[in-house]
């Protein structure tokens, strides 16, 4: 007793239901309770205003019923700490814990254990003596599986847990088929790996060996999600047990990867490849009972966890695109390893999306493939924390920790998990404890490192084999089962390996291909053709009509009412601004039948002020998004502000964009330098995915950038990273300077017939800039420019040409009207990438008899995009570079020094002699 508090809320519960079962029907409860409550009152004084028993409650029971209380008390300690004394693990003791589970710890002793406690009642098995109470609750929560999940509020989901495990004491009840079928698929993945392990030697293939009743899981899974109507199954996961799982579970033909680890060259030249355990797959799938289902595993690189956020991305695109009312058929597992779950901090992002409106997916199964080591990292020194998957408790999801030698149970806790997540529609943690059999790869030592662990696991039996002996001495399967069963295997993987070794190239299937049966592959020269983007005035006067009238039975803050408004008067005067150009970009591209998808920080309203997408009514918030109301036929216009977080948005969006190409998907940075914290994902994928992968994608990424004094993390948006990056025909980058530009642009990303990402680096104070604004007619019949040339000066009169990109082009205009200086000309470069090389030599030409060329930029030299033009241009090595200085921070953090050097720039730009680089 001294270990637990007499009466606490498990005390409550039990008690007050035991009370209102007596008020009911006196006589259906124990004869000693029925005896005291006959002898109490309690009326309405006796319970405190949350329900919970008075003081001097607990003196008037007697002893021998107070026991009950301990009982009860014990029931909710394993509840709560079984899962610390489970035998999950197939090769290592259990850490111990304090207290421990012992009767002694609960006011019980051992001559309580043949008396008869209702408490049982709680495990659904009536009044029981308590060493079967005991038995029960050890069945259920301290064998091969322990359940955390008391810390869930809800007490809807809670009680539906515990009613759950209650059933067979947590224990499945396969029919003889089902225990067959979990053989065949755990002999699949045993003798893959063996078979690649004598066929490959040495090479890499990151097996799955002690962990591979992952693949009966799985397999589980997939058979019964059908059953519940599941059309599209979405995963992700690192590359241990990839192949296994790509042949035993996706069906990706193993003469495929027989003929990738043969080195084979690609069918194709358009792409380089990646290795074999970072593609991914789709195919349909017919399950046991005839229903068809879509698999998709999504191809990931080495840093692990980034997946994770585009299985969620690529998820929510297929449940918005095609299940719009039911999101659940579209069903996301993400497979983890225990030292990158506990040591990414992207998982705790993509987590802390789960319940969000803007990337909810209804719910991910989180799977574990536990190791116990982390390359040759001790669990001990990878995490703070008890469990790998604690990260889980964030959302309040249940875990499940289970053997994985136990295929049952782990195909068991799958089971639950899929019902969990189809009935709550949130996300739930399974930890597959196992081992790893070899080192970090195959060709790896692990002995150097953890001696005794591998001396454990070289004597250790594989799963196939543990659950063959247990199906034999169940009767189930004869001794020559399972010989028959891998030779079967094994014949038809060497058939698969004889077809391999006939052909001489690798064929690489597109991933979701069928999302981009519209779509065609293309080269540099294609990028450079332009895009017809016009739309007519007619079109553009209704779109505005709708953006600039807020409904009259409702009250909006007066300022709000006027920014509304005077959309209608921009368009009236001619006058069209950067907030328009969205706008109208938007609006034209939802009327031709496109999803249009906004995220990222303050995205709604804008960093800046400037978009106001979601206007709020005055007196209840309810939001109001105009661009959703242009027609009936129109596309949908999702808006969202994001969590805080770079690195899960991007790659969020990177996957909505990568599952609905028909979708203008944009992810917008909140300063255009806070997008580092998405670097792996711009390396990764936005970079390199269609050079590894053969993967489209329109991702469309603004940044604000531009130098106006607010210091070293809020001016530059790192423009020459993205340009390092670009390579052949792998993005668009462009900096625009009028808002004309910017709308074809936008509408360009969808109207042409391919998709390639876009870096747009996007003004700030140009958002309200007196010379930053379009006409009608350039928006109505205008096109992307990706130059425009200077129309305000006569080509004999220029002395100067200078070529500049973005919003520097008006610091620029503004000293040339403040000098009167007609003998510069200003040409600006609004497509960085691919660099539109022979416009920029045509310019050359037109003023071939200027000999100071200038590259002028407001970035530092070591920055901006200068290093870019002298690679791409060869006559850039001849321009006169104006720009700031070398420095290691982007800017000053003094105004007036920023300032000092913005003004010696543009000093330079005009006046030679003025060369602030001495």
């Amino acid at each position: 007793m001294d270990k637990y508090s007499f009466l606490n809320a498990a005390h409550t519960a039990y008690f007050a239901d035991l009370y209102d079962q007596y008020l009911q029907n006196p006589d259906s409860v124990e004869p000693s309770w029925r005896a005291f409550f006959q002898g109490y009152d309690f009326g309405s004084e006796s319970y405190g205003m949350d329900g919970e028993i008075v003081e001097g409650v607990s003196a008037q029971i007697p002893e021998h019923l107070q026991k009950e209380f301990q009982v009860v008390n014990l029931i909710d300690g394993y509840r709560s700490r079984g899962h610390l004394f489970t035998k999950t693990n197939p090769v290592r003791d259990r850490r111990k814990y304090e207290p421990t589970l012992d009767i002694e710890n609960f006011g019980l002793s051992k001559t309580d254990l043949n008396t008869v406690f209702n408490a049982g009642d709680i495990l659904g098995i009536g009044a029981q003596p308590l060493h079967e109470i005991i038995r029960h609750l050890e069945a259920i929560y301290c064998d091969a599986i322990g359940v955390e999940y008391m810390y869930i509020r809800n007490p809807e989901r809670k009680q539906w847990i515990q009613e759950r495990l209650n059933i067979n004491d947590n224990h499945p009840q396969f029919s003889v088929d089902q225990k067959k079928h979990i053989l065949k698929k755990l002999n699949e993945a045993v003798s893959f790996e063996n078979f690649l392990h004598t066929k490959y030697v040495g090479q890499k293939r990151f097996s799955l060996e002690g962990g591979e009743s992952l693949i009966p899981a799985l397999d589980a899974v997939i058979e019964r999600a059908a059953d519940y109507g599941v059309k599209e199954f979405v995963m992700g996961m690192a590359h241990r047990g990839r192949l296994s799982t790509l042949t035993n579970i996706f069906g990706k033909s193993a003469k495929d990867i027989f003929s990738e680890f043969d080195g084979k060259d690609y069918e194709e030249e358009i792409f380089d490849g990646d290795v074999k355990y970072h593609l991914g797959w789709t195919s349909d799938r017919v399950t046991d009972t005839g229903k068809k289902i879509n698999l998709n595993i999504a191809p990931n690189p080495s840093h692990l966890e980034t997946v994770g956020a585009v299985v969620e991305g690529i998820t929510r695109a297929k449940q918005d695109d095609k299940y719009p009312e039911e999101p659940s058929l579209v069903l996301p597992i993400v497979v983890h390893g225990d030292a990158a779950i506990a040591g990414q901090g992207l998982v705790y992002e993509v987590v802390q999306m789960a319940q969000l409106e803007g990337y909810g997916t209804s719910g991910t199964i989180h799977i574990v493939v536990n190791n116990q080591i982390g390359f040759t990292t001790n669990y001990l020194d990878a995490r703070s924390s008890t469990y790998c998957t604690d990260v889980g408790k964030v959302t309040l999801s249940p875990v499940l920790h289970v053997n994985a030698d136990d295929a049952e149970a782990v195909v068991h806790a799958m089971l639950f998990a899929l019902d969990f997540r189809m009935k709550f529609k949130r996300d739930v943690f399974i930890d597959l404890l196992g081992y790893r059999k070899y080192g970090h790869n195959e060709g790896d030592e692990p002995k150097f490192t953890q001696p005794l662990l591998y001396k454990a696991i070289a004597k250790h039996k594989n799963p196939r084999d543990i659950y063959a002996d247990r199906l034999i001495a169940e009767g189930v399967i004869s001794k020559d089962h399972v010989a028959q069963l891998e030779e079967q295997y094994k014949a038809s993987l060497e058939e698969k390996l004889e077809d391999s070794r006939k052909e001489d190239k690798t064929v690489i299937t597109p991933f979701m291909q069928n999302e981009w049966v519209d779509y065609v592959t293309v080269k540099e020269d294609e990028m450079m053709k332009p895009v017809d983007t016009t739309y007519s005035k007619e079109g553009l006067e209704k779109i505005v009509g709708v953006i600039s009238s807020l409904p009259k039975d409702k009250k909006f803050i007066r300022k709000i009412e006027r920014l509304v408004e005077s959309r209608k008067t921009m368009f009236e005067e001619n006058k069209l601004d950067w907030a328009m150009a969205e706008h109208l970009a938007y609006g034209t591209l939802l009327e031709e039948g496109h999803d249009v998808r906004i995220s990222g920080q303050d995205v709604e309203r804008g960093t800046f002020s400037h978009r106001h997408a979601v206007v709020k009514v005055e007196d209840s918030e309810e939001e109001i998004v105009l661009l959703n109301t242009i027609s009936e036929e129109q596309g949908r216009f999702f808006v969202y502000n994001s969590l805080l977080s770079e690195y899960g948005v991007v790659g969020f969006d990177y996957g909505y964009a990568m599952a609905s190409p028909k979708t203008l998907t944009i992810w917008e940075a909140q300063f255009g330098d806070f997008s580092n914290g998405a670097q792996i994902m711009i390396d990764q994928y936005i970079s390199a995915a269609e050079d590894k992968w053969k993967l489209q994608n329109g991702l469309v990424m603004l940044l604000p950038h531009g130098y106006e004094g607010q210091g070293a993390e809020h001016s530059s948006a790192r423009m020459e990273r993205y340009l390092q990056l670009c390579a052949k025909d792998n993005m668009f980058v462009a900096d625009c300077t009028t808002p004309a530009n910017m709308f074809h642009l936008l509408r360009k990303q969808m109207k042409a017939t391919y998709r390639k990402p876009l870096i747009v680096f996007t003004p700030k104070s140009l958002l309200r800039h007196p010379k930053c604004v379009s006409t009608v007619e350039e928006f109505a019949n205008g096109s992307f420019q990706m130059l425009i040339d200077d129309a305000d000066v006569a080509v004999e009169n220029v002395k100067t040409l200078v070529f500049v990109t973005g919003k520097f082009y008006y610091d620029l205009l503004e000293e040339r009207e403040n000098l009167s200086r007609n003998d510069v000309a200003l040409v600006r470069i609004e497509q960085l990438f691919p660099l539109p090389e022979k416009e920029i030599k045509a310019v050359l030409e037109k003023y071939k008899g200027v000999e100071d060329v200038v590259w002028a930029q407001e970035e530092p030299r070591n920055m901006g995009a200068y290093s870019h033009m002298l690679m791409h241009l060869d006559e850039a090595r001849t321009f006169r570079a104006a720009t700031r200085r070398s420095y290691g921070a982007p800017a000053a953090g003094s105004s007036v020094r920023s300032k000092k050097r913005h003004q010696e720039v543009i000093d330079f730009v005009f006046d030679k002699s003025k060369n602030n680089q001495r």
